[in-house]
């Protein structure tokens, strides 16, 4: 566990194992331009820095680092030269990007001490509480791990960053220290997130994700939960969500979270919970299935929210809905041609069970219709594979009937880290989910426009005359190869841009 401190310690003068210090490009230009806490440590190893980078043609892209040894010159054993980019471009997510860099370096490097010069042009673009807030995600997330299942031994050879030490002046002391505590809180709930997704799916079951819930409201006086077992969900009319549970043997769960920190609004995020999909009777094959412990990505995000809600203490209500449940070839599963009755008295016809992470939704969305009078309902599902063709692995679909709540929501995207693209919810592709036999059907008729196709079945059940949006995290929800900021697995994607949103609007 990292321990951060806050320091006005001149760069040149704190003891430590590493000192990392930045420099920037000049727009069209290579090369690089030192900022003024690596020009004094330049001076005081009497232009070494600038003299190696020259000679290696160092250029100050992003995460671009070079490394020397100190000689005694400085307080710190060795100091890192790392790229920011482009000055005045620099982004939230840059900024997180290159602080994981370089905690990465540092961990391979069996540094203990880190010091990490948070430079004045940062400060001035971006504000110091959130420059230092991405410095301490960037540092924390890129030196994640998830080796809880790995041998005594495999564990005890991982090497950890022990103090952090991040160096600014005087003036800045308290908003800087304030920018730590909260990337600590959200990179705490981000790892929530992350090891939720990475466990195996024989632990992670609903189930499992039921008990995840009681366990964050113990004792917490601003938060409570309910779980409604099989025969309350059909109490309740919740055909959709049993429907799709009928092939497995482990039970579907529906969970029911509530924040309440005052204020007069309300958010209602609604999280897929496919605890894991094999397709159904519409079989995956083997390679599809290999990574699909992670279609639970969009519940793993409500519950990592819920897990610091207390601690940064938003002032408004949020409940968190999630339909849990595994999605099984057994011998009672649904078959493609049946068909089923939604919470809200809807039917649906079932053509394809491996779209089923939807019509688990249309009962959880038809819940807070019912249930709860919110001012604004979020949904996040790993959904559809098309977003991932339209968008890439790195960015999540929204689709919004409400301009205010997307530019909102793209706003907390862009100061958290996170990237999303607002896509069009097409109205005239309504035909395609038009069923001869039933209201609507789970696939549409048409072979493109999957996301969109995908969006508009959810609509049909997001109650009306409220603010709705659908984030489609199937691409940036988990990483298939290693990043700076998202090591392989799990990424706790939508936890930053939430919680960003959340503190906003209960600010």
């Amino acid at each position: 566990m990292m321990k951060f401190t806050v320091k006005p310690t001149d760069v040149t003068k704190i003891e430590c194992d590493l000192v990392t210090v930045f420099a920037s490009q000049e727009k069209g230009s290579e090369g690089f331009v030192l900022t003024d806490e690596a020009r004094k440590v330049d001076q005081a190893l009497v232009g070494l820095l600038t003299e190696i980078a020259t000679f290696q043609d160092f250029e100050a892209t992003p995460g671009n680092t070079i490394l020397i040894h100190t000689h005694g010159k400085i307080g710190a054993m060795r100091t890192m030269l790392v790229g920011l980019g482009t000055a005045g471009e620099l982004t939230v997510a840059n900024l997180q990007t290159v602080a994981a860099t370089a905690g990465r370096k540092a961990i391979g490097m069996a540094v203990k001490s880190l010091a990490v010069s948070l430079p004045l042009e940062l400060s001035n673009r971006f504000g110091p509480e959130l420059a230092a807030q991405a410095m301490t995600e960037g540092l924390i997330l890129g030196t994640y791990t998830f080796s809880k299942h790995k041998s005594a031994d495999a564990q005890r050879k991982e090497k950890h960053i022990e103090d952090v030490f991040l160096l600014t002046t005087p003036p800045k002391l308290d908003s800087v220290a304030g920018g730590i505590t909260k990337g600590q809180f959200v990179s705490q709930a981000v790892i929530f997130a992350r090891d939720l997704v990475n466990e195996p799916p024989s632990i992670t079951t609903p189930t499992y994700l039921a008990d995840v819930a009681k366990k964050l409201v113990k004792g917490n006086d601003l938060m409570s939960c309910d779980v409604l077992t099989p025969k309350e969900m059909k109490t309740l009319g919740m055909e959709a969500l049993l429907s799709i549970a009928r092939g497995s043997d482990e039970e579907p769960r529906f969970i029911k979270l509530t924040y309440t920190g005052g204020g007069k609004k309300t958010v209602c995020l609604v999280g897929k919970g496919i605890t894991f999909d094999t397709g159904g009777l519409s079989l995956k094959d083997s390679k599809n299935m290999e990574t699909m412990k992670l279609d639970m990505a969009g519940a793993a995000v409500i519950l990592a929210i819920f897990s610091v809600l207390s601690k940064l203490r938003p002032k408004l209500t949020v409940v968190g809905l999630i339909s849990a449940t595994e999605n099984m070839p057994g011998p009672k599963a649904v078959k493609p041609g049946d068909i089923v009755r939604a919470m809200n008295g809807k039917t649906i016809e079932i053509l394809n069970t491996d779209a089923e992470g939807r019509v688990v939704l249309a009962d959880a969305l038809s819940y807070a219709e019912a249930n709860v009078k919110a001012h604004a309902i979020i949904d996040l599902a790993t959904l559809t594979g098309a977003c991932m063709v339209a968008l890439g692995e790195d960015v999540a679909g929204m689709f919004t009937d409400n301009e205010v709540l997307g530019s909102a929501l793209t706003t907390a995207a862009k100061q958290s880290g996170e990237f999303i693209w607002g896509l069009p919810l097409v109205k005239e592709y309504k035909e395609h989910l038009k069923s001869e036999i039933a209201d609507v059907k789970n696939i549409s008729s048409s072979r493109y426009g999957g996301a969109i196709n995908g969006a508009l079945f959810l609509q049909e059940f997001a109650p009306k005359g409220v603010p709705w949006a659908h984030l489609d995290i199937a691409g940036p929800a988990y990483a298939e190869k290693d990043a700076p900021l998202t090591p392989k697995g799990g990424t706790g994607f939508g936890v930053r841009m939430i919680l960003r949103y959340l503190q906003e609007l209960g600010s």
